[in-house]
C-alpha cells in the first residue's frame, strides 16, 4: 500500500523523503551556530595576555565572570559581542596606589580609572578605612556629614564588604594602614608603643589579615606614623608576612636621606619575612636627583640576595600632599585640632619659621581647600598667596591651614622628567595614581586634584609606550595588570587566562592619551573603548555603562567567616 501511495506520489516526494535527512542536519548545525554559546566575545583585537610575551590576533570568549577560551572562534558566538579589531585587548590594569576608597562612596562609577582600564582599586597607604575605634568613628562622623555618606563599617572587612553590597564598578582591595593601627591603640602621642600595645596592634592587623587585606601599609613621613620606631614596623610586617601578605611602605625619607628611608625598609622586609613594594619610587628635591642610579643599584643588590622587593609610582614629576607636610612631627602631636591650636601661639609660630621643612614656594601649588571662602586660592602658588597677602611663605602655610582646618591639599614640584623615565622602565616597577577615582563634576570639582587622578594609565600607554618608546606594549601591559596581581598573589587575576576572572580592557594604542594638567585636571582620558569587570561591561564605545560589577578582592590571609 505505501509503496504504491509512493509511486502516485511523484518524483518530487521522493526527492524530499531523500534529502530529509540532510536538511535536517544543515537546519540543525545552523542552529548551534546561531545560538549563542557564551556571554560575552570581544571579537578581532590584539591580544596581550599579561606574560609580557607579543600580541596575537584572537577572539577572548567570556562565560559568566570568567575568560572561557581565546582563540579563533569564528564558528560560535556570543549573547552580547563586542568588536575589537585593530585594537589592544588586556588584562584590566591594576591600580596599586588609589584614594577612591572615598570617592567610591560618593559616586560608586569610578569614572577617572575606569576610562583608562583600570579594573582593580588598591588602598590603605598606611591610613585604612579599619579598623576603627569609637573615637576614630565619630571623628569621621564630623567629617564626613558634609560628603554625603556616613561610617557605616568597623573593621577592615566589613567596609570592603559594605562597597560590594552597595555596588562599585572596579574590583576594590586594600592593605591595613600601620598609622590606623597606631591611632586605634595609641592615638597621636609621640612615643613608642608599649608591649601590650603592641600586641594589640598586631592582633587588630592579623584580624585584618584574615578578613582579606593584602598585608600592612606603612607612609612614615606623616604623624603620627612617623613616631613609630623600626622595630613596631617589623613586628607589625611579621604579621602580614604569617599570611603570605605583604609589607608596602611609603618609606621615611625620599629626599636628603633616601638612603636611610631604603635601609629601614631592607631591613624590615629582611627581619619580618614579609615580601616588600615602596610606593611611588622617587628621589625628592634637584639636589637628590643624581642620586637615582645608587637608589636603584641598593634595590637590585637586595633582589639579588633573594628578597622580594618591588616598587611602584605615578608618571609625573610632581607629588600630591598635605601643605602640613612641610612642618616639623613635634607640631603636629596630638592630632589635627591640637595642631592648629599650636599654629595660633605667637610663641610656636617663631620657632617654626626656623624649622620648617619648605621647599621654594613657587613650587608649591594650592590645590584643595575644605572652606569655601579659600577655594578662589585654587591654582595658585604658595609664592604667589604670600606675596599679596605680604606675609612670608611659612606664615602663610600656618595661616592658610588655621583658616581651611583641614591639611590643605597642595602639588609639589620636587623631581624629575628623566629620573620617572628612567623608573618607568624598571622591570619591577607598577604602577599607582596615589591618586582618587572621581568625576569631573561636582563636588569632585571643588577641588583641583593632581592629574594623576585622571592621567596616570593613559599616561604610561600613551606618553612612555607610544611616544618615547621607554617600553613596549607588551611589557608595559604586563607591570599594569600581571606583576601588582602576582605581587598581591591574587587568585586568577591579572592575567587574560582560560579560567581567569574576566576583567578586560579594549584599547586603542594609536590613540590612547591623558588630557588632565596641572592647570585643567579635570579632563577624563581617552582612547579606552570597553572595561569589562568580572565579565560585566561597565565601559562600552568610551562610555560608562552604569553597571556595579565590582567586588572585594581578598588577600592571600584571608579566611572565611564562621
Amino acid at each position: 500500500m505505501l509503496g504504491r501511495r509512493m509511486h502516485h506520489a511523484g518524483p518530487w516526494l521522493l526527492l524530499a523523503l531523500l534529502l530529509y535527512p540532510v536538511l535536517a542536519c544543515a537546519t540543525a548545525e545552523r542552529g548551534r551556530e546561531e545560538t549563542p554559546q557564551y556571554d560575552v566575545i570581544v571579537r578581532g583585537g590584539t591580544v596581550y595576555d599579561g606574560s609580557g610575551g607579543p600580541g596575537r590576533v584572537a577572539d577572548v570568549a567570556i562565560s559568566g565572570d570568567r575568560i572561557a577560551a581565546i582563540g579563533d572562534l569564528s564558528e560560535v558566538r556570543g549573547k552580547q559581542e563586542i568588536p575589537a579589531q585593530g585594537l589592544a585587548v588586556a588584562p584590566g590594569f591594576i591600580n596599586m596606589l588609589s584614594w577612591a576608597d572615598e570617592p567610591l562612596l560618593i559616586d560608586p562609577r569610578s569614572l577617572s580609572d575606569i576610562s583608562q582600564g583600570v579594573t582593580l582599586e588598591v588602598f590603605g597607604e598606611g591610613w585604612s578605612m579599619g579598623p576603627l575605634s569609637e573615637a576614630m568613628k565619630e571623628a569621621r562622623r564630623r567629617d564626613e556629614k558634609e560628603a554625603g555618606w556616613q561610617v557605616a563599617w568597623t573593621t577592615l572587612g566589613e567596609y570592603l564588604a559594605y562597597l560590594e553590597q552597595r555596588g562599585v564598578s572596579p574590583n576594590v582591595a586594600s592593605f591595613v594602614g600601620a598609622t590606623t593601627l597606631r591611632i586605634h591603640v595609641i592615638g597621636y602621642d609621640d612615643r613608642p608603643a608599649t608591649p601590650e600595645e603592641l600586641v594589640r596592634m598586631q592582633e587588630l592587623a592579623r584580624q585584618a589579615m584574615h578578613e582579606g587585606a593584602m598585608g600592612v601599609a606603612s607612609s612614615l613621613p606623616y604623624t603620627p606614623a612617623v613616631y613609630a620606631s623600626t622595630e613596631e614596623l617589623i613586628a607589625l610586617a611579621r604579621v602580614a608576612a604569617e599570611s603570605g601578605g605583604m609589607y608596602i611602605s611609603h618609606i621615611r625619607n625620599e629626599g636628603d636621606r633616601v638612603f636611610e628611608g631604603l635601609d629601614e625598609f631592607l631591613r624590615i622586609v629582611r627581619e619580618s619575612g614579609a615580601r616588600g613594594e615602596i610606593y611611588h619610587l622617587k628621589v625628592s628635591g634637584k639636589e637628590n636627583w643624581g642620586k637615582l642610579p645608587e637608589l636603584i643599584h641598593r634595590i637590585e643588590a637586595a633582589r639579588a640576595e633573594g628578597l622580594a622587593v618591588t616598587a611602584n609610582l605615578y608618571p609625573y614629576p610632581a607629588s600630591g600632599t598635605g601643605l602640613a607636610i612641610v612642618f616639623p612631627p613635634w607640631v603636629q602631636e596630638g592630632g589635627h585640632d591640637a595642631f592648629v591650636a599650636r599654629l595660633k601661639d605667637p610663641q610656636i609660630r617663631r620657632r617654626l619659621v626656623a624649622e620648617m621643612d619648605m621647599i621654594p614656594p613657587e613650587d608649591i601649588l594650592l590645590v584643595s581647600f575644605r572652606n569655601p571662602a579659600l577655594r578662589p586660592l585654587t591654582g595658585r602658588t604658595l609664592a604667589s598667596v604670600a606675596n599679596e597677602r605680604g606675609t612670608s611663605a611659612e606664615e602663610t602655610a600656618m595661616d592658610l591651614i588655621i583658616e581651611d582646618n583641614s591639611r590643605v591639599g597642595t602639588v609639589r614640584f620636587t623631581m624629575s622628567e628623566e629620573n620617572v623615565a628612567r623608573e618607568i622602565a624598571l622591570p619591577w616597577v607598577s604602577f599607582g595614581s596615589d591618586a582618587g577615582s572621581i568625576a569631573p563634576e561636582p563636588p569632585f570639582t571643588d577641588a583641583q586634584p593632581h592629574p594623576r587622578a585622571y592621567g596616570t594609565f593613559a599616561r604610561v600607554l600613551g606618553r612612555y609606550v607610544r611616544e618615547e618608546k621607554r617600553i613596549s606594549l607588551a611589557e608595559a601591559v604586563r607591570r599594569l595588570a600581571a606583576l601588582p596581581a602576582a605581587n598581591l598573589r591574587l587568585d586568577h587575576r591579572g592575567q587574560l587566562q582560560p579560567g581567569y576572572f574576566a576583567d578586560v580592557v579594549v584599547f586603542d594604542p594609536a590613540t590612547i592619551t591623558d588630557h588632565a594638567t596641572f592647570e585643567k585636571p579635570h579632563q577624563l582620558a581617552t582612547g579606552v573603548q570597553a572595561v569589562l569587570v568580572n565579565g560585566v561591561p561597565v565601559l562600552l564605545d568610551g562610555h560608562h555603562t552604569g553597571a556595579h560589577p565590582g567586588r572585594f578582592v581578598k588577600g592571600p590571609g584571608w579566611r572565611p567567616g564562621p
